[in-house]
């Protein structure tokens, strides 16, 4: 009986292999595709397109085309394409559907298309559209359409995050609405925050979201001290529920040696460093006032616990722009706006919405931000 049963097993099995081996022969026909006709891109019924702040979700624009064709039934992408000159240097996906020949956008899409293509808010200017087909998961033979035009007014939509010091290493203690001190944004990278100054020894900190809440509220559950003080790691966070991470430079133990650091936070991979600062020999002037076409003469308030801070609370700007500007008449600017590292010399400041603003200036490393209040 048992060799009935391994004769049988084999000849099963050598069935099997023949039926798998015969599968492979694929004599299916292969996709071919001409060489595709591009969509064409209806022209709009108007030239002009103000866009409301307010009603932000409401239909702003639908575009419709023909679509492309490929030679073969096939689902076809479409990107839906913004941008601000005819050679389309400097592209934005406005959106992506498959499978249709129109897409409807809401006032806030064409709204952050436009900024995103590089259009100023409140100015009447020309963006440009297109639609790209394209086939396959790996958008294959790509098809571009003619390019339609239109005027449009954008809003501004301030699309960046900021955040503040507390604790007991920092000027306003563990109070969470003390003129909390603002971290300097990255003008090249708004995930990457900085700030360089004095730290009280024997003390921790967190960061704020909102001064006057306590959540969303960042520290680090991971880090350990080293030597001088200094330390990096990951950070935690407790967004609104939950329980609270620990203190920043390192969890537990005892706080650091007081002195001057640079403290970087990483919003994009979650980390951190806090490493020494040496600012030996570097003087803060004597005053500094915040000048330019924006704004009158504004005088800035020196960080009694910092000297190299300086501060001026709900100032009104106006489209223009501003410098640092210090008793001995050395001139700090910079082109980026909202934040960036200003430059002795350097270009004034470009304020490109009206506003009230928290404005801080750091004269150890250049570092501004223009925070505005009520965008």
């Amino acid at each position: 009986m048992m060799k009935n049963i391994k004769r049988f097993s084999a000849i099963t099995f050598i069935g099997l292999f023949m039926l798998i081996f015969n599968s492979c022969d694929d004599n299916s026909e292969l996709f071919t595709i001409s060489n595709p006709t591009p969509p064409t891109l209806a022209e709009l019924g108007f030239t002009d397109l103000e866009l409301d702040a307010v009603n932000t979700n409401n239909p702003a624009v639908t575009l419709n085309w023909m679509e492309a064709d490929y030679g073969q039934q096939a689902s076809i992408n479409y990107n839906i394409e913004f941008a601000m000159d005819e050679a389309f240097t400097s592209p934005v996906v406005a959106a992506t559907v498959t499978g249709r020949s129109s897409v409807t956008l809401s006032v806030n899409e064409v709204n952050s298309a436009a900024g995103n293509a590089g259009l100023n808010p409140f100015e009447w200017a020309t963006l440009y559209t297109r639609v790209i087909a394209t086939l396959g998961s790996q958008n294959s033979e790509s098809a571009v359409s003619n390019t339609i035009q239109f005027r449009v007014y954008p809003y501004f939509n301030y699309t960046f995050n900021d955040f503040y010091l507390v604790g007991d290493a920092t000027a306003p203690g563990w109070e969470n609405n003390n003129n909390n001190p603002a971290l300097f944004r990255d003008a090249s990278d708004s995930n990457v925050y900085y700030y360089t100054g004095k730290f009280a020894g024997n003390g921790h900190f967190k960061v704020l979201s909102t001064k006057g809440l306590w959540q969303p509220q960042y520290g680090t559950d991971s880090a350990s001290k080293n030597p001088d003080g200094t330390s990096s790691g990951e950070v935690g966070a407790n967004l609104g529920s939950g329980s609270d991470p620990e203190r920043f430079p390192y969890a537990g133990g005892d706080g650091i040696p007081e002195g001057f650091y640079t403290f970087k936070i990483n919003f994009a991979s979650n980390t951190f460093s806090f490493d020494s600062f040496d600012a030996s020999g570097i003087t803060s002037p004597a005053s500094l006032t915040l000048q330019g076409s924006s704004t009158a003469n504004v005088t800035m308030n020196q960080l009694s616990f910092d000297g190299h801070l300086w501060y001026a609370n709900s100032v009104r700007l106006t489209p223009g722009d501003v410098s640092f500007v210090t008793d001995s008449g050395a001139n700090w600017g910079s082109s980026s706006s909202f934040s960036g590292v200003a430059a002795n010399g350097g270009d004034a400041i470009p304020v490109i919405v009206e506003d009230d603003y928290d404005v801080w200036f750091n004269d150890l490393t250049g570092r501004y931000i223009l925070i505005p209040l009520n965008l």
